[in-house]
């Protein structure tokens, strides 16, 4: 089903509703073409006996569809972990970012040394 799978994805979605005869309430449906599914696929639909596509074979749009949504899961997957592995770099390095608040723990210390020593000897302020 490699290849054959990607006709799926040249499908149209609608909605409708039934004629008053089939549904009185009017309830909207969602569902596909039969004529349309034809051109992408004549092995999709049922014909009826004038030859006509009659109905769409929604249990081979399943099939096709959900090989479509297999092949396409690793990418999805990978996807995902890149953003989830952005969001968590961002977080650490929010967490991590030197404050703005001024405190002598956040400078380093300026030393005067004597001499010919290579010690600190005093701080300054």
């Amino acid at each position: 089903m490699d290849k054959a799978s990607e006709a799926i994805l040249a499908l149209k979605p609608v909605s409708f509703r039934y004629k008053k005869e089939i549904d009185s309430k009017g309830i909207p449906q969602f569902g596909l073409v039969a004529e349309e599914v034809e051109k992408v696929n004549p092995d999709l639909v049922v014909r009826g006996k004038d030859g006509k596509a009659y109905a769409v074979r929604y249990d081979q749009v399943n099939a096709m569809l959900l090989n479509e949504f297999l092949e396409s899961a690793p990418i999805n997957r990978s996807h995902s972990s890149d953003c989830r592995e952005t969001q968590v770099r961002k977080r650490f390095a929010s967490l991590t970012a030197p404050t703005s608040l001024k405190s002598p723990y956040n400078e380093r210390p300026k030393y005067q040394t004597f001499g010919f020593s290579s010690h600190p000897a005093t701080y300054l302020p």
